[in-house]
């Protein structure tokens, strides 16, 4: 079931198409990422799906029929990039509060903020002021303040912003956990190699259009250019065959890229006859951040083309 849909979505601003014509759909459960470079139109989508903005053409599903926002908003959790706390209020306060502005009673408040309060080892930060924090200090904390009403659909924008790799394993985890209790996640970063280890599911927006969507794994196997690593003992400087193409050469192992309609039973025997001692063999897919890098320049290039 898909937990939320976005269909032939629309925004304007002045001459700006900040979204233009953007579909898409999201599981219930899953890590969903939310790609693109700066100005990409990311934001803007996230506003639309809080119901911050409205789109001017298009619409929404959520939870299987028309996303109404007023009454929707209680089942999303949003954690923008930009600090959503106030500085000179008591952190437990502030707490609480948020959490009754999502339909919380207080003692379910309390009870939930202890909880996560304990879990991200903040229990001595009930008394402190948010102006008291350091950067990583107040990523945490309005994490919680984002997941502690148990949102069905919880959208994080640069969660790992200022964090140390300590407490960013620690979020980590936690996302994994809502996650496996039902709740899906949407995750916007600019950190390729994040939404590698996290997420299953991504869209690349670039200029306020979709540029690719899917499974993660799907994808990387969609844009593999058949290049394999060799590891072996000993290898020669020199490899002379039509089969491959060498990319690069180091003195225990070797990346090369096969030629079409060549087998990797054929390569493998290549090298049996060469007497080289194989170590390990595998296929190289491209990261995501390679795939991404590859299709914005693409992009680029067919909008010069085009204004030329």
């Amino acid at each position: 079931m898909n937990i939320i849909e976005l269909h032939s979505l629309k925004k304007h601003f002045t001459s700006q198409k900040a979204v233009d014509d953007i579909s898409f759909h999201i599981r219930q459960g899953s890590i969903f990422g939310l790609l693109g470079p700066n100005g990409a139109g990311k934001t803007t989508l996230l506003r639309m799906i809080t119901g911050i903005f409205f789109p001017d053409s298009g619409h929404i599903q959520f939870n299987g029929r028309a996303f109404h926002p007023q009454d929707d908003i209680i089942n999303i959790g949003y954690m923008p990039e930009e600090r959503g706390l106030y500085k000179k209020m008591k952190i437990g306060e502030q707490v609480i509060y948020l959490a009754r502005l999502k339909g919380m009673n207080k003692a379910d408040a309390i009870e939930a903020a202890k909880k996560w309060f304990v879990k991200l080892e903040m229990e001595s930060w009930w008394n402190k002021k948010v102006e008291d924090l350091s950067k990583g200090m107040s990523q945490k904390l309005q994490f919680v303040t984002t997941v502690m009403h148990n949102p069905k659909l919880i959208i994080l924008d640069e969660p790992f912003s200022g964090l140390d790799p300590v407490n960013a394993n620690m979020i980590k985890e936690e996302i994994f956990n809502l996650s496996k209790s039902g709740a899906t996640i949407i995750f916007s970063t600019h950190r390729m190699e994040q939404v590698e280890e996290i997420c299953n599911q991504i869209v690349l927006v670039n200029k306020g259009k979709k540029v690719l969507d899917g499974e993660v794994n799907q994808i990387k196997q969609d844009f593999k250019e058949n290049i394999y690593k060799l590891g072996a003992v000993t290898l020669a400087e020199q490899l002379m065959t039509p089969l491959f193409e060498v990319v690069k050469h180091q003195p225990d192992n070797l990346l090369l890229k096969l030629q079409p309609n060549v087998t990797t039973n054929e390569l493998l025997q290549y090298f049996i006859q060469q007497k080289v001692s194989i170590q390990s063999f595998n296929e190289v897919l491209p990261s995501l951040n390679d795939i991404f890098i590859k299709l914005v320049e693409e992009d680029h290039s067919a909008t010069r083309k085009f204004q030329a």
